[in-house]
């Protein structure tokens, strides 16, 4: 083989080889599909616009939160051992923002027929507390206790993680979504 053609079969396999290269490493060591834990709603839905009653006395409406993003759960207003591990979850997960937890506010609606004793939801203080029009959600508004859901600062609910969920990894797709989020 000549010179000259060594040289151009040598910058050939030099441009080649980081094709070759990417080909194998996306075919035998694929990466992670996504690094959120929370499960993305597509498309998001828009916050109802129903009023609903304090805990306390006096009217809420998400639209009072707008502009900031809002974690929202629902239980009954007994409030079992799981419905505190999600008020537990969403006031430790704001708490560990740090500089961000203004950012984000707590929304616990009551979903059942049953006014809640303040007392025993004392400790979730800074939490709205909202009370459904005669205790009862519309039709078709549901109340899925088995979730914690993310409004974004316009009013849409886009992400939601499940009741028990583990603390860090939901921090850690509130941290990413703040970061990257210009709004709320």
């Amino acid at each position: 083989m000549s010179r000259g053609r060594a040289k151009v079969v040598g910058l050939a396999a030099l441009f080649a080889l980081p094709i070759v290269a990417s080909f194998v490493t996306y075919t035998w060591f694929r990466p992670d599909p996504g690094k959120s834990f929370g499960e993305l709603l597509l498309p998001p839905a828009q916050v109802t616009s129903q009023r609903f009653g304090r805990l306390g006395g006096g009217a809420f409406e998400f639209r009072q939160v707008s502009g900031k993003w809002a974690l929202v759960a629902s239980d009954s207003a007994a409030c079992p051992a799981t419905c505190r591990d999600k008020l537990t979850t969403m006031r430790q997960v704001r708490l560990a923002l740090g500089r961000n937890a203004e950012r984000l506010e707590r929304v616990f609606v009551v979903d059942d027929g049953v006014s809640p004793d303040a007392g025993a939801l004392s400790e979730f203080a800074g939490t709205v507390i909202a009370l459904p029009p005669g205790f009862a959600l519309p039709p078709g508004a549901g109340n899925d206790r088995a979730h914690i859901y993310l409004v974004d600062p316009h009013g849409n609910v886009m992400m939601r993680w499940p009741a028990g969920a583990d603390r860090k990894r939901m921090l850690g797709d509130l941290q990413r979504l703040l970061k990257a989020s210009q709004i709320g």
